[in-house]
């Protein structure tokens, strides 16, 4: 039975105070959850409907966790989403080893603060095979819900790592920095170093001018129409793909 206390307990973790607090974080829908529980992470306790019981029992009778069927109406009342007929997990937010940069890839975000970009900046990492993603703590919490969704699963094979950035840099003084600016060289004519690094600002204001000094490159996305700007999101997309294409067997 979904208990009162239960129900207060989930919602709480809608909130950052108390995913802080309890660390444990949710997971919803259909999607989300099947990841889920193919992945490393461990749910402890699993809300799901009568449908999604009855079709994905094969995943969720070999797990050591709770699980309350509930009708879909009660299900719906408890999600962060706008509709959830499916699945909510609770999961423990899981302690990452230390960052260690072999000849990785990867992506660093200086104060992106829409959730719905990080989770899709975590996707598009996943779809790249970029695996480790470090940002700066104004950076909005990957543990935000919309983050999760908009991740479409890929939170579970995408490390996130939150730093102080200068404390970052300075302790990675060989990682080669290229970042996303307004004024660089074209993006096709990127370096490719091992390790690299990639750094994106700020959706409304960029790069934050004290980290000027820490890149090694660059790089534009060149414009040839009359938009302002680009999402970050999608500027994360197009330099992974041109990182892909000058060489597709980065790690």
């Amino acid at each position: 039975m979904l208990s009162t206390q239960k129900i207060k307990f989930i919602k709480s973790l809608q909130i950052k105070k108390y995913r802080n607090i309890h660390s444990r974080f949710l997971v919803e829908g259909t999607k989300n959850v099947l990841e889920l529980l193919q992945s490393s992470y461990q749910p402890e306790l699993l809300v799901v409907s009568d449908g999604f019981m009855k079709e994905y029992d094969y995943l969720i009778k070999d797990k050591t966790l709770e699980v309350i069927p509930v009708k879909t109406e009660k299900l719906e009342s408890i999600s962060a989403l706008k509709s959830n007929n499916s699945a909510l997990a609770v999961v423990e937010i899981p302690q990452l080893n230390k960052l260690v940069i072999d000849n990785d890839v990867i992506l660093i975000l200086d104060d992106i603060r829409d959730p719905g970009n990080l989770g899709t900046i975590i996707r598009t990492a996943d779809w790249f095979g970029i695996k480790k993603i470090v940002a700066s703590s104004e950076t909005a919490d990957m543990y935000n819900p919309k983050v999760i969704q908009a991740s479409m699963g890929s939170f579970t094979r995408v490390d996130l790592y939150y730093d102080d950035l200068d404390n970052f840099f300075q302790s990675y003084p060989d990682l080669f920095i290229s970042g996303a600016v307004f004024n660089g060289k074209p993006v096709h004519q990127m370096t490719i170093h091992k390790p690299m690094g990639i750094l994106f600002g700020n959706e409304s204001k960029g790069i934050n001018s004290k980290f000027e000094r820490y890149l090694n490159e660059r790089v534009t996305i060149s414009k040839f129409g009359r938009a302002e700007s680009l999402n970050v999101a999608m500027s994360v997309a197009i330099i992974c793909d041109n990182l892909r294409r000058l060489q597709p067997n980065l790690h």
